[in-house]
């Protein structure tokens, strides 16, 4: 399972499940939030390791970058956070 599989897998339980979805979402006021999330999307069949949560947050800053217009030579703030986009799917 890749780790947007395992994104899409996970979102979909928690919105049938309001005790998955106040769990994740008290992640964000967690000490080591991403440690959390993804020991709480382990635990329930969606394995995702904090390193591979990086790496795709890094894939999407990346491919926008690449992207824009004749090439952007910074990132904008608070794009490619998988984490934070998540957590305001659920929020919605």
């Amino acid at each position: 399972m890749t780790v947007n599989q395992a994104l899409d897998k996970l979102l979909s339980l928690a919105l049938k499940d309001e005790n998955l979805k106040q769990k994740l979402l008290a992640t964000q006021s967690s000490k080591e939030p991403i440690e959390d999330f993804c020991n709480i999307a382990s635990q329930n069949g969606c394995p995702i390791d904090a390193g591979e949560l990086m790496a795709l947050n890094e894939t999407m800053l990346n491919n926008i970058l690449k992207s824009t217009n004749g090439g952007a030579t910074y990132p904008i703030e608070d794009w490619g956070d998988c984490y934070d986009q998540f957590i305001a799917s659920l929020q919605n």
